[in-house]
């Protein structure tokens, strides 16, 4: 994967009573997965985000003051409220920090390793040697902005229901499948090696797309795969492609949101996955969703989130 000049980090300095609430915080401002990590001597908790621009300013000098304090301010009023609701956040430092991407790269092989999902996939980065299992695929992944790598609790979520789907009716290449908000690529990469045909992703992002093409080619599959940019709000309310499975990894307000323009591209008996979603939300997102006549099969609690896989029944419930 080609560097693109440096990336920014956007951490919080706290602790580990009030990490989750600042993870939240993060990934609430910024709508990007957030990681952790626990400082063993002092016992500080760092969460963070990457960004590929620096989120304090804006490209033009005109309003780049106003944009910096309007940022600084959602997340100190933020930490303000965690710590009225009884919560020690420490020193609740703010910092933005740039870094090179190679800097970052090298970070992460420290603690990036292979995951098995089930027998079925065996995703690795490119400088583990692992070897795959009998029949077992094989996704060869770095990390990049876009934080597909399977190690989020909601991607994992994602790929064991694609790999038990595609288990039970992939055989004959009868699954079609639509990632919507693709990050990585990830899931649409394991839906190709899994045999769902056909394979359609797209992304709002353009670096997300770009970084998908990539990964996709790199696991010889990019003719598999359709991956474009689109946005989600901007879908046709009315689908020509409807899909037997589908995954939407995106924040549980889009979800709620767009909800008609995802569910119009499911077929009458397919799996819809929903992930992204924070524990204290998913409930919100289940009664919304079995308004629609969806009904939850399948759900796994991770951290602090919380992913469903729901199916729809014989005859549809109007909202």
């Amino acid at each position: 994967m080609k560097a693109r000049g440096p990336i920014w980090k956007v951490a919080i300095t706290t602790t580990t009573e009030a990490e989750e609430a600042a993870t939240e915080l993060l990934y609430s401002t910024f709508e990007i997965p957030v990681s952790s990590y626990t400082d063993v001597e002092t016992k500080e908790v760092t969460v963070a985000t990457y960004l590929a621009e620096n989120p304090f300013v804006v490209p033009r000098s005109r309003g780049r003051l106003k944009a910096e304090l309007q940022t600084r301010t959602v997340l100190h009023d933020g930490l303000q409220q965690i710590k009225s609701c009884g919560l020690n956040i420490g020193s609740g430092k703010i910092s933005c920090q740039k870094v090179r991407r190679e800097d970052w790269a090298e970070s992460w092989k420290r603690h990036f390793k292979p995951i098995e999902i089930n027998s079925a996939l065996l995703i690795k980065p490119s400088w583990i040697k692992r070897r795959p299992k009998k029949g077992q695929a094989v996704i060869v992944l770095d990390p990049g902005l876009s934080f597909g790598t399977g190690q989020h609790p909601t991607t994992s979520f994602c790929l064991r229901q694609l790999a038990s789907h595609a288990t039970r009716n992939t055989q004959h290449g009868t699954s079609s499948f639509l990632d919507v908000g693709t990050g990585s690529g990830i899931l649409a990469i394991a839906a190709a090696k899994l045999g769902f045909r056909p394979v359609d992703a797209f992304d709002f992002d353009p670096e997300s797309v770009r970084i998908a093409r990539e990964n996709a080619r790199q696991n010889g599959v990019l003719r598999k795969i359709h991956l474009t940019r689109r946005d989600v709000t901007k879908l046709p309310l009315r689908a020509k492609e409807k899909y037997n499975f589908i995954c939407a990894n995106l924040i549980s307000t889009l979800l709620i949101a767009e909800s008609r323009r995802i569910l119009a591209r499911l077929q009458p008996d397919g799996v819809l996955v929903l992930a992204g979603i924070l524990a204290n939300e998913f409930a919100l997102v289940q009664r919304h969703y079995e308004r629609f006549g969806l009904r939850l099969i399948a759900s796994r609690v991770e951290k602090e989130w919380r992913s469903g896989a729901f199916q729809r029944m014989a005859k549809k419930i109007s909202s």
